[in-house]
């Protein structure tokens, strides 16, 4: 399934003044379609420059603070799966306050808001969300096809975002 024209639009957008920018990609990868945000991460690596940072949160991206404060990102995109009322593989690309009424899948020990919020207090960054619905949350290993699909098409049109910073 292509990526929606307002998708890229908005990541376009969002990405405008960017100069050091964190991916964080969240999931679990024993729950088929909740990897898909570290599988986008991994996709984009060895390929992006030196003022992108990658971070594979897996189910821990609070662990991550640190690392994505000390980076001093003028934008954070977190990507996740989630249940968005969607066709499997469709995604929102949201602000944080308006993920509430969403349910993020991965088991996080703060929720997607709070992490958000802090991120976006402690850095001063742009902080959203790339939340992806997914097919199959059993548990497993390998994204669904419409995941597949989904992942490698957000993939490159992040690699071409990301090209300029």
């Amino acid at each position: 399934m292509p990526i929606e024209p307002k998708v890229s639009k908005q990541l376009k957008d969002w990405f405008t003044n960017a100069e050091r920018v964190v991916i964080a990609g969240i999931g679990n990868p024993i729950r088929s379609d909740d990897f898909v945000g570290t599988k986008i991460v991994q996709d984009l690596a060895g390929k992006v420059s030196a003022n992108v940072r990658l971070i594979e949160c897996e189910t821990v991206p609070e662990s991550y603070i640190l690392d994505i404060e000390q980076f001093k990102p003028s934008h954070v995109l977190l990507i996740d799966a989630a249940l968005l009322d969607l066709k499997s593989g469709e995604a929102k690309l949201l602000a944080p306050e308006q993920v509430a009424g969403y349910s993020a899948v991965s088991s996080h020990v703060l929720p997607l808001r709070v992490f958000s919020d802090y991120l976006r207090e402690s850095t001063g960054a742009k902080v959203a969300l790339l939340l992806i619905q997914p097919k199959n949350l059993e548990f497993g290993e390998g994204l669904s096809s419409e995941l597949q699909v989904a992942s490698k098409e957000l993939a490159g049109l992040l690699l071409d975002l990301l090209s300029s910073i």
